[in-house]
């Protein structure tokens, strides 16, 4: 891994973990995320934390300064304008842009990254609700509460999907479950059974797994 591409890859993987919950993240949950080993994660958080990019105590967390900040905003723009474009003009699935984003995210221009952003009509969001930040790094998180905490008889829309397995994309998108879908939460089945929705207009009831309701994010109405 190139040195720059790395420290890229570092601050936005460090600023994505707690972009949707509060946890912060930890060398070996930094590791785990990278798919690099702990003993080369610890000495890339020491060059980071040398370059001011991050904060660092031994067996702490991992947390960014505000040029880590700004950086790693930077590339989540990049990140999310590239998997818009990817679907919007060139017929990817959500489930299948992730890993082309990953390369191009690198080697886009600035120039030509404008050019997509003015060609997508200046897109706020990618194609799993993750918010894209601005040009000048200014992001707006939606209002918005993970499907496992939401309380039975809540009605909303989808706002975001986690974009971490594309299986559970591609199943989401079977049963009409993505961005904007409209559904009421109807809760735990009795006795430990599955987290159940319906979704606006079926007149059946759908039953979701653990994972499911750990990747989506709901936003009442």
């Amino acid at each position: 891994m190139k040195t720059q591409t790395a420290v890229e890859d570092y601050v936005k993987t460090i600023y994505h973990h707690t972009e949707w919950q509060d946890e912060p993240i930890t060398p070996s949950v930094l590791a785990a995320r990278l798919g690099i080993a702990a003993s080369s994660v610890t000495q890339m958080v020491k060059k980071l934390a040398a370059q001011q990019l991050v904060t660092h105590v031994p067996y702490g967390a991992v947390t960014l300064t505000q040029d880590g900040t700004a950086l790693a905003l930077r590339m989540l723009r990049r990140h999310r304008l590239i998997e818009t474009w990817l679907v919007q003009q060139y017929g990817y699935r959500w489930d299948e842009v992730h890993e082309e984003a990953e390369v191009l995210e690198h080697a886009l221009s600035d120039r030509l990254l404008d050019a997509v952003d003015a060609q997508l009509g200046f897109p706020t969001r990618d194609p799993h609700g993750d918010p894209i930040p601005s040009r000048d790094g200014v992001i707006v998180q939606p209002e918005a509460v993970v499907l496992r905490d939401v309380a039975a008889g809540t009605t909303g829309r989808v706002a975001r999907i986690s974009d971490r397995d594309p299986m559970l994309l591609r199943h989401l998108d079977a049963e009409r479950i993505t961005i904007d879908t409209r559904l009421t939460v109807l809760g735990r089945r009795p006795f430990g059974g599955a987290f159940s929705v319906r979704i606006d207009g079926a007149e059946s009831e759908q039953d979701l797994g653990d994972l499911a309701i750990e990747s989506i994010w709901l936003a009442a109405e």
